[in-house]
């Protein structure tokens, strides 16, 4: 397969999508006025709500917290909310904060997750942008290397920085997580206290945390598979969150 890709300055991909943040990105968003959502997802040690192709990579930007009598893998995704267009988005549709932007607006039209692969057909592009321009993809590979660059420092960040994520939930009173591949947990914390909070964690060694994480999920019959596991299962309505189910109706 070969891509072709062009921006043609349509401001599509600026509105209505949630931008992955790295730590500086996401302090950086809070000082500018921006609003950061927390996404949360986790997976058990015996690999419920994972494919196995995908564990390695989820693994990695994981970190071991403890539900119930088991322990989990939750990974946290720090992005720029955007329900609209991006409040960095200009009358013209340019971004006016270009030379800074995050890394995952640099990346873009590829896809950070190995295990996702580009499809022109999912994104908001118009179709001239796919027509012409410098190669992207060529015999199924990307042969761009500057991204190829940036791709690998998003991930290595998304990694890296796993554990004071964890802290910074902690910190902020954020302990429920959805199980992979059933859904998220979504938290818009006030951005004086999310910027806080990044400060302090960043100010003190980074040291094993304490906290009880627990599992909100989409139905009673994956409910069961967690509570067999040992893992903690919410049964209250969301007070402070909300719950995104990936599950089909």
């Amino acid at each position: 397969m070969n891509t072709t890709f062009s921006c043609v300055g349509c401001g599509k991909c600026c509105s209505g999508h949630h931008v992955p943040l790295t730590l500086d990105e996401a302090r950086m968003w809070a000082s500018d006025g921006g609003q950061v959502i927390v996404l949360i997802e986790a997976f058990l040690p015996n690999g419920l709500g994972l494919p196995v192709a995908q564990r390695e990579h989820a693994e990695r930007r994981s970190a071991v917290v403890r539900s119930g009598t088991s322990e989990a893998l939750v990974a946290i995704t720090f992005a720029a909310y955007n329900a609209g267009p991006c409040h960095n988005l200009n009358a013209d549709n340019l971004c006016s904060i270009y030379e800074r932007r995050p890394l995952v607006c640099r990346i873009y039209p590829m896809e950070i997750n190995p295990h996702i692969p580009l499809n022109t057909a999912a994104k908001d592009c118009p179709p001239e942008s796919w027509e012409t321009g410098p190669q992207l993809i060529v015999g199924g590979k990307l042969v761009d290397q500057e991204l190829a660059g940036l791709i690998e420092r998003s991930r290595q960040a998304d990694r890296e920085e796993i554990g004071i994520k964890e802290r910074i939930c902690a910190s902020l009173g954020i302990h429920t997580t959805a199980l992979k591949g059933d859904g998220f947990t979504a938290y818009l914390p006030n951005m004086e206290a999310f910027a806080a909070a990044i400060d302090l964690a960043r100010s003190q060694p980074l040291q094993p945390q304490a906290s009880e994480w627990q599992f909100h999920l989409s139905g009673d019959d994956i409910a069961s598979q967690v509570m067999a596991s040992g893992a903690r299962v919410v049964t209250e309505a969301p007070v402070n969150y909300a719950f995104i189910s990936l599950r089909a109706a």
